[in-house]
Order: C-alpha cells, then structure tokens, then sequence
C-alpha cells in the first residue's frame, strides 16, 4: 500500500485507477485507509468475499486475499493479473508494474 501511495501520481499520469480490496471488515479498512491516508479507495469483500473469489485470489484456509495486483482496462478486460507468491518477504515495487502496464498499453 505505502509503495502504491508514494507512487499514486505517477499511475495516475497514465490513466490508471488504483483500487485496493480485501475480505477485512468496512470499519477496519476505514481506519486502516485513513491512518496510511492512502490517496486511492481501499473496498472491503466482506463476508461473501465474491470479488476476491471471482479473480481467483481467496486464500479458502485463511479467508483472506492472497497479495495480487490487476491491470484492468476501460472496457473491463483484464490485461494482466500479477499473483504475489511470499507475500512476507516480496516487495512489489511500483516500477515493475509500471513497466509492464506502459508496455501491455503500449500494445493496443
């Protein structure tokens, strides 16, 4: 989330929209947005949990999100899905992604 917050001016110069979710309670991913005062929405999947299922990321033995990020274009096509596999040591830094989406957008 910090590195999404540094970076949030340089995604937003490309067009993209970024969105957070996770299976946590509203009330948590409130507080939790407004104490990192994260600059884009942070949506809560609780309890059915369908947005987390749907992209195919719920953990089923913790009920949680695995960590993944997702390029989705205006038209509501998923052009990338980028799956986290050790969430505790892997950091996702904001030039990768913006990498990959400036080439995937290069491309249509």
């Amino acid at each position: 989330m910090s590195a999404r917050k540094a970076d949030f001016k340089r995604f937003e110069a490309l067009g993209i929209q970024n969105l957070a979710a996770s299976a946590n309670l509203t009330f948590s991913q409130q507080t939790f947005a407004e104490s990192l005062k994260l600059p884009f929405p942070l949506l809560s999947d609780f309890p059915e949990r369908k947005v987390i299922r749907a992209y195919g990321v719920l953990n089923e033995k913790t009920m949680t999100a695995n960590r993944s990020f997702f390029l989705i274009d205006p038209q509501g096509i998923l052009r990338k899905k980028w799956l986290i596999e050790s969430p505790t040591t892997t950091v996702v830094y904001s030039d990768s992604l913006l990498k990959d989406i400036g080439e995937i957008m290069g491309k249509r």
